[in-house]
């Protein structure tokens, strides 16, 4: 019996975005299953705005395709480690855009070999943002390509709080479903 394959979209949702929900459609192509992972602490940058909380909220909200998973670690092998705590005999693929890819592959882990030993225990699906992602010979075997309809490439979260900051129109950025949420969250005047 062939393994169950379980997509796994972690961030930060901060908030989320209609391109995190491409990902997960388009992720949902290829693996069974599909989890949006918000860890509670990230190791590259600080989160401010919505608490924890409003980030599932909005997450719930925005979908139903998807699981919406919390956790403490914020590495994506802290997190396979957790998930594959409650999916068990499971695939697990890490769904990312080029630059996650980038910045997993070659983050400094110290120690040698860290991230070939990573790739034995998760699969990366990485769609082109801002470029395709080359992965080298060395964990090409582990990192797939996830085809992505255009448009996406410079949607973020990022972006959308500068918009709402700079009274920008960013409602057409969100899902639909939570743009009184994030309105009230992010611009609560």
């Amino acid at each position: 019996m062939a393994r169950k394959r379980l997509g796994i979209l972690a961030g930060a949702f901060n908030p989320v975005t209609k391109a995190h929900l491409a990902l997960l459609d388009a992720a949902l192509a290829i693996v069974d299953e599909a989890v949006c992972f918000v860890p509670r602490t990230y190791p590259h940058k600080d989160i401010h705005g919505a608490s924890l909380e409003d980030r599932v909220a909005m997450l719930r909200r925005a979908g139903d395709d998807y699981k919406v998973e919390t956790g403490e670690g914020g590495l994506f092998i802290e997190i396979a480690r957790q998930v594959q705590t409650v999916h068990p005999e499971t695939d697990l693929y890490f769904i990312c855009g080029r630059d996650a890819a980038e910045r997993v592959v070659n983050w400094n882990y110290g120690e040698a070999g860290a991230i070939e030993r990573m790739l034995d225990e998760f699969h990366l699906l990485v769609a082109a943002r801002q470029g395709d992602y080359n992965a080298s010979e060395h964990v090409r075997h582990r990192i797939h390509r996830l085809p992505l309809a255009a448009g996406y490439d410079a949607l973020s979260s990022s972006e959308v709080r500068r918009r709402i900051a700079a009274g920008e129109p960013w409602e057409h950025l969100v899902p639909e479903s939570i743009v009184e949420m994030v309105r009230r969250i992010y611009h609560p005047d």
